[in-house]
This record gives C-alpha cells, structure tokens and sequence, in this order.
C-alpha cells in the first residue's frame, strides 16, 4: 500500500516498479494507495514528507519501507512473496 497525503500525492514512480515485479512474480502481489488524511488507522503516518509503503500479508501489517527506494522496494516485495 502506497500510504500518501492529500498535498504530496501518491509516488507515482513507484508504480511502475511494482507493476514490472507482478509480471515478473505473477498475480500475488496487488499495488493499493490509500490518502491518510482520509483512513483514520493511517494516522500514524500523517505529516510526513516521504511515501511509506506498507506490505500486508495475511491482513497483517509484514513490512514497512520508508522512502521511494527502488531496490529496498524490491527487495522487500521479493523477500515477502
């Protein structure tokens, strides 16, 4: 989940990558952006200005990664599948 805020948007980027890995890996990875100011357990991560992905297994929170860094990204992404 690509988590942003309203003023900076979701990292568009990143989609691109994501998009790239599931052609890769198949149909086990889904790509999802969701606005903090507007999902209130998102709150934690208002008022920062990086994007925070957030990888989710199971309905459980598995990972997180700060920042629009492409090959931590896909590490993780890889790491979790």
């Amino acid at each position: 989940v690509d988590v942003f805020q309203a003023w900076c948007g979701p990292c568009k980027p990143v989609v691109n990558l994501f998009q790239k890995i599931r052609n890769e890996v198949g149909s086990n990875l889904h790509f999802a952006v969701a606005e903090v100011d507007s999902i209130d357990a998102l709150e934690k991560y208002r008022g920062q200005c990086e994007p925070v992905f957030l990888f989710y297994t199971g309905g459980e929170l598995v990972a997180v990664v700060r920042g629009a860094d492409a090959p931590l990204l896909q590490k993780t992404i890889l790491k979790q599948l």
